[in-house]
């Protein structure tokens, strides 16, 4: 259980930032110039390398990354201002990845003080 939860978490928090990324693919559009395109997509890539970031320090640190995505999954709520839905279907990878990380910290916390490791 523990490797499932420990691979989950790492799977679900990579394929949850190929999702806000390919909302970046709307820059693409035919007249506008490269390097305005350029720009454009750097801006809204920028939410996915911060994301990125979260994930490595989860990655190392489990349960402060695990809050980290918890936190963040309360971003698209305060941030943006779209349908409770729209927030809602935003926010789901972010909270699933927090939950899956700090499950992923107990169930391996837990395994190692009752097998004394």
């Amino acid at each position: 259980m523990q490797q499932i939860l420990y691979w989950a978490s790492r799977i679900v928090g990579v394929l949850a930032i190929l999702f806000i990324s390919s909302f970046a693919l709307d820059v693409f559009q035919a007249g506008v110039p490269f390097t305005q395109m350029l720009v454009g997509l750097a801006v809204h890539l920028a939410p996915s390398a911060v994301t990125a970031i979260l994930l490595a320090v989860a990655w190392k640190f489990e349960r402060v990354g695990g809050l980290l995505f918890v936190a963040l999954s309360f971003a698209p709520f305060f941030l943006l201002n779209n349908q409770v839905s729209v927030n809602a279907m935003l926010s789901a990878p972010f909270l699933l990845t927090g939950v899956l990380f700090l499950g992923s910290s107990y169930y391996g916390a837990r395994n190692t003080t009752v097998s004394g490791k």
